[in-house]
């Protein structure tokens, strides 16, 4: 048994020396006795203690030191921080211990890693939560992150003790938030790591399968890649240019990936391989400069693909990551990428942020990394974002694709593939993306929901007076813009609510009475509404007018609750049609209760769902039926004269219900105008102005055809009901030249 031990201790002292002598950074008196301090209270700590595989938990976290140290060039600081990082919570061990024993720093470092060690452990709101708050740490010490990335490779290379459904739900999790953190840190040699082996334990039999195909080709590609470099590498040697030429594989996973996208098969995926030709700068001369030298010399010697020119050297990508990509034709008639980096550059996209750091000097720009940063520090510091939501908006954000875009004074911003107008404008400041009604896109005029490409430049165009919508949230991408837009509308819904609440109160005073349970009961059924929130938020816009209140209070009519068929998310089915066989039975005159088609204050989605074929708005007559695959019960509303609604009622009378609109002035309705009329000048003029400035009526789009004098134009416009389509009716067609303005019912 003694020999188990002492076998184990070797093992163990070998890792610990392995970790001193390879640390790069520790050229401080006293670095390597503190990293030995940290190992004797993590040892003692986790005596005893074993992990899945058997070995001894110190194993672990001397490993994440090893790749803090070793594979993320971070220094002392981290390498400490990752021996202790799980003793807190596994152990007596306490933070003011910590504190006492290495100071502010690393305890906080250790307070960050214990706080977020079960991001995945519980459900998923706390899983949301947790990361939010590793996310913090951005704000504070980054190395929180990065050990807590060294920590998930180490836990993944050691997944094989696990068992099948934990390494399954390890591994979608590792593919999910730590690989694309890790790319957007920069980190593309852990990036792909994490990749590889997410989808060795999740296919394990494509995994083998495409790992047997790389070997059988490595030969050959070895030999090609001799045959290809040796013109290069003679060229540059010839111009006293120090460098080293090697070809890398695509990883398993990004080859699985290329297969899966395009479905096709191992055989067709032709870029395997990319050369990548890395150089040692000569001092004073600038490395893009050099970059596009070496392109040069290669370009002389094989045939460029002047399109698949990819320029990281003057525009990094926001990881930092800094190359020059071209293609060229090799010499056995097959298309071959290169890849030209600085030394600086190659250490850079291999070990990410800490490198970025080890070259930022006080004159250096703020990198993309850094402006990265700083825009999850913004969006953390929105108090009304939702875990869960945050979670959505910021796996959004960690995107693998960006595009330039230009300001009008040549600034340049980076934004995700399909950003919009309006992404564009909330990442240029706040409050110019909520007062934006549009933009010019290279000098043209377009909608905010457009879509923006590399190289566009964007002049935002603002009002004060105009507002966000809950649409916008729709057209935008970006977690910063989403964050923006939700904070406000949830900042205005509260102001609605107190606003209408005070005013309530106030007038209540005026006829000696006070807000109370009996009060509400009378007012909420009398102004259609289903909650005390819409009553305060209509009162606070002006949708509902308190003069009547008093005779509302007189009356003494209401003995019961009145049922609101509010159907929240999860009622089912079932229950509806029980309440609703309940009132068929109880009420054969169908006098029933109608389902109130109530207008949501805040930016939750409504509890009914408008049919597509007739396009009902607020104010058309409806019926309503009970949607029968819906798990979630809620009712779809058509136009009572809709054909398909006459033929539910004829064949499933017993999913029909009453419905009833109340008055709704936030929620817009797409409705389709069509006009006709005689040719004049400036009478498309007028037509606008009549739509945007007197009615104020958004346009959606317009589609004009004229001919021998006669015009036809078909518009999509927002709305809020009938009464907004019937008084753009009554304006419009009091314009000199329009003969005729009608609704079409069915918006495509």
């Amino acid at each position: 048994m003694s020999s188990v031990i002492t076998a184990e201790e070797i093992r163990i002292k070998d890792e610990l020396n392995a970790l001193i002598n390879n640390c790069t950074r520790c050229y401080r008196k006293g670095d390597k006795a503190l990293i030995r301090k940290a190992f004797k209270i993590a040892h003692d700590a986790h005596k005893d203690i074993r992990r899945k595989s058997g070995d001894p938990f110190i194993m672990h976290p001397l490993a994440v030191g090893r790749i803090v140290s070793e594979e993320m060039g971070l220094g002392v600081t981290s390498i400490v921080s990752s021996l202790l990082h799980d003793i807190v919570e596994d152990t007596d061990y306490t933070l003011e211990d910590i504190t006492n024993h290495f100071g502010e720093k690393i305890a906080s470092i250790v307070d960050g890693l214990t706080k977020i060690s079960g991001v995945f452990d519980k459900n998923s709101s706390f899983q949301a939560e947790n990361f939010r708050k590793m996310l913090l740490t951005l704000s504070d010490d980054v190395r929180v992150i990065l050990v807590k990335l060294a920590d998930r490779l180490h836990n993944m290379r050691t997944l094989d003790a696990l068992p099948t459904h934990k390494q399954l739900k390890i591994s979608a999790e590792t593919l999910y938030l730590y690989a694309p953190l890790a790319h957007r840190m920069g980190f593309y040699a852990i990036k792909t790591e994490l990749e590889d082996l997410s989808l060795k334990y999740r296919y394990p039999k494509i995994y083998r399968e495409l790992e047997e195909s790389i070997k059988l080709k490595a030969k050959s590609h070895q030999e090609f890649i001799k045959e290809f470099s040796k013109p290069i590498h003679e060229q540059l040697s010839k111009n006293n240019i120090r460098h080293e030429i090697n070809g890398r594989y695509k990883s398993i996973y990004s080859i699985w990936h290329k297969m899966q996208s395009k479905s096709i098969p191992f055989e067709e995926v032709y870029d395997l391989m990319a050369i990548r030709i890395v150089f040692d700068p000569i001092p004073d001369l600038p490395e893009k400069t050099q970059c596009w030298n070496i392109y040069s010399m290669i370009t002389d010697i094989y045939m460029p693909k002047p399109e698949r020119i990819r320029d990281w050297v003057s525009t990094p990508k926001a990881n930092g990551y800094e190359a020059l990509h071209a293609t060229v034709m090799g010499p056995k008639g097959n298309w071959v990428e290169i890849q030209i980096r600085s030394r600086r550059m190659d250490e850079i996209a291999e070990r990410g942020f800490a490198a970025h750091w080890k070259y930022k000097t006080e004159t250096s720009h703020e990198s993309e990394l850094d402006k990265w940063i700083k825009r999850i520090r913004e969006l953390l510091e929105s108090t009304n974002y939702d875990a869960l939501e945050f979670l959505d908006d910021f796996k959004l954000n960690l995107f693998a694709s960006e595009i330039f875009i230009f300001t009008p004074k040549g600034d340049i911003k980076t934004l995700p593939v399909n950003s919009t107008v309006l992404d564009f404008a909330y990442e240029i400041h706040t409050n110019i993306g909520h007062t934006a009604i549009g933009a010019k896109v290279n000098h043209k005029l377009v909608p905010l929901n457009h879509v923006l490409k590399s190289g566009d430049q964007v002049e935002i165009i603002t009002s004060e007076t105009f507002h966000p919508r809950r649409d916008w949230l729709s057209i935008v991408i970006t977690a910063k813009a989403k964050a923006a837009i939700k904070s406000l509308l949830k900042s205005d819904t509260k102001n609605r609510i107190e606003k209408g609440k005070r005013m309530l109160e106030e007038k209540l005073m005026e006829i000696k009475l006070r807000p109370s349970a009996r009060v509400m009961r009378k007012l909420m059924p009398a102004y259609e509404v289903a909650n005390k929130d819409e009553l305060y938020s209509k009162i606070g816009t002006g949708i509902i007018l308190l003069d009547n209140l008093p005779e509302i209070l007189k009356k003494n009519t209401i003995s019961k609750w009145v049922n609101y068929w509010s159907l929240q998310l999860g009622r089912s089915s079932e229950k509806i049609r029980k309440n609703q066989a309940e009132n068929n039975a109880s009420n054969r005159s169908d006098k029933r209760t109608p389902f109130l088609l109530t207008e949501n204050i805040d930016e939750s989605p409504p509890d009914y769902i408008i049919a597509k074929c007739c396009n009902p708005i607020p104010g058309d007559n409806v019926v309503g039926f009970i949607k029968e695959e819906s798990k979630t019960g809620k009712v779809i509303v058509h136009q009572s004269k809709c054909s398909e609604a006459i033929k539910l009622l004829s064949s499933h009378n017993e999913l029909y219900v009453p419905v009833k609109w109340t008055t709704h002035r936030f929620l817009s309705f797409l409705v389709q105008i069509k006009i006709s009329g005689i040719e004049r000048f400036g009478i498309f003029h007028d037509i606008t102005t009549v739509i945007t400035e007197e009615l104020n009526v958004n346009i959606r789009g317009i589609n004009l055809n004229s001919h021998d004098g006669i015009w036809e134009a078909s518009m999509e416009l927002y709305v809020h009901d009938t009464r907004d389509v019937n008084n753009l009716i009554m304006g419009l067609s009091r314009i000199k030249g329009v003969e005729s303005v009608e609704r079409v019912e069915t918006v495509q």
